[in-house]
């Protein structure tokens, strides 16, 4: 038998992926990086590196990053709520998240954004939980109903009690770290088991350009010491916080995420990393921050290739749209950057299901780029010789009549070499139109409800739930609330 080979998107040559680091790393040393976290700061100095003025600004040596990168593994295993089944970060393995922290929800029946609410949330993580497509859940709607200071332990919460995927998710305030972890904690049943397998993984942004400031600082220290996985999200934009050239703005890209990997490892060798990002291409007749654009993905791309040739797990904001309905603009952009971010071997892509510069959350999207994703991973699963000779005996009777629908080698392998989404239409224009002519949102939306009532709500057992209660509610009595939103 050939072996198959799994389809791959390289967009540099070596010689630049290497020039793009050294520079880097030059840009590390000469230039620094602004660090507003004290911790950090000390944690630099102790590793003998130079911090100048009242900004600290910290200059890195290249062998300080070396060692670092030396320390990094090269993969992380992520672990469901159960513990069991096994999800591995690293390599080309591909795994889609529906993205982080939207601030509003598509109402599809309005065609309308709106605040979310308690009961969106609830939605959205049930409907990620039964998603094939979709592996990890995320922290992905803000809910309006409770206070923004519990607002990130909230999130975690509802994910938490009805979802048993892994979660990705983040911090906006450096208290909110501790209830969070108490949470996970007390689902994997202790700190060591939560370090042994991971269950969260938390983003942690820099602010372009080479800035870490100190909420995000203070959570890639925390999560470092806690064995949680922290993904760095580098948010360049072309020509306004990042050079204008693709190329220019990988070197501020590389330069963060490094920074972001020195910190991790100083506050705990060999801690879990992921070299990410959310970076645009700027668009400056708008004034703003396209996901979608085609040099967004080239960027993404970019950086992915350039963190696997130094041996780290990738993460990209990919597979989302900046329209603001799911119309043909929100399929094309979605369709082509989960395409992208598969060949190129992105390892947590966030994004489907997003809408609007990162900021709605549509779960009609989410059911239609289930589709898009599942599309996605079958491409790199590539042609496949399914057979020792792969066409010649099917031949060996050919006539005018042979049908190779009645053939066992149809039955054999049809299932094996095909997909079969519900959503994207292949019906006869007859048979679609008896359906009632619905379109893909309709259809999404008609999918969205039936997945709903037909699942049983996965939730954690009710010891559990009574303790996950119990800590969130601390958490907000702690901050002055005394009640939440009631749940069903």
């Amino acid at each position: 038998m050939i072996s198959k080979i799994r389809p791959k998107l390289q967009l540099l040559p070596q010689a630049l992926v290497e020039k793009i680091i050294q520079e880097a790393y030059v840009l590390l040393e000469r230039t620094g990086v602004f660090v507003e976290n004290e911790e950090a700061v000390q944690l630099f100095k102790d590793a003998g590196m130079r911090v100048d003025g009242p900004e600290q600004r910290v200059f890195i040596t290249p062998a300080l990053v070396s060692d670092c990168l030396g320390s990094t593994p090269t993969s992380i295993t992520m672990y469901g709520r159960d513990g069991e089944r096994a999800y591995t970060v690293g390599g080309d393995e591909v795994h889609f998240d529906p993205g982080s922290a939207a601030v509003t929800i598509l109402d599809p029946a309005t065609r309308r954004q709106r605040r979310a609410e308690t009961s969106d949330l609830v939605r959205f993580v049930r409907l990620t939980d039964v998603l094939p497509h979709i592996d990890f859940q995320s922290t992905g709607l803000i809910s309006g109903d409770v206070p923004d200071i519990i607002s990130d332990s909230y999130r975690l919460y509802i994910g938490l009690l009805y979802s048993a995927k892994p979660i990705v998710t983040g911090t906006f305030r450096v208290e909110g770290f501790a209830p969070m972890l108490e949470m996970l904690t007390a689902v994997r049943g202790g700190a060591q088991a939560l370090a042994d397998k991971p269950l969260a993984i938390f983003d942690a942004c820099p602010s372009p350009a080479l800035k870490w400031s100190h909420l995000t600082t203070q959570s890639l220290i925390d999560a470092a010491r806690a064995g949680i996985p922290s993904e760095l999200i580098s948010m360049g934009m072309t020509g306004a916080t990042s050079p204008v050239t693709i190329a220019g703005t990988l070197v501020q890209h590389v330069a963060e995420n490094l920074c972001g990997v020195v910190i991790c490892q100083l506050a705990n060798k060999g801690a879990p990393v992921i070299f990410g990002g959310s970076p645009s291409s700027f668009d400056m007749r708008k004034g703003t921050t396209p996901m979608g654009a085609i040099e967004t993905m080239m960027i993404d791309g970019g950086y992915a290739q350039i963190a696997k040739h130094m041996g780290l797990p990738t993460h990209a904001y990919m597979g989302l749209s900046d329209s603001k309905l799911n119309d043909s603009q929100a399929g094309l952009e979605t369709g082509i950057g989960a395409v992208l971010a598969v060949l190129a071997g992105v390892n947590v892509i966030s994004g489907p299901g997003m809408l609007d510069f990162e900021s709605c959350q549509s779960l009609e999207k989410l059911v239609i780029d289930n589709e898009i994703c599942g599309m996605a991973l079958r491409l790199v699963q590539g042609i496949e010789q399914r057979d020792e000779e792969l066409a010649l005996p099917l031949f060996e009777e050919f006539s005018s009549g042979t049908q190779f629908l009645t053939m066992p080698h149809t039955r054999r392998w049809y299932r094996e070499e095909h997909i079969f989404p519900d959503i994207i239409d292949r019906d006869t224009y007859e048979a679609w139109v008896s359906a009632g002519e619905k379109d893909s949102g309709e259809r999404a939306g008609d999918r969205v409800e039936e997945l709903l009532q037909q699942s049983i709500p996965n939730l954690v057992d009710p010891e559990l739930q009574d303790r996950l209660r119990a800590l969130m509610q601390a958490d907000a009595s702690n901050n002055g609330i005394a009640a939440l939103p009631p749940l069903d």
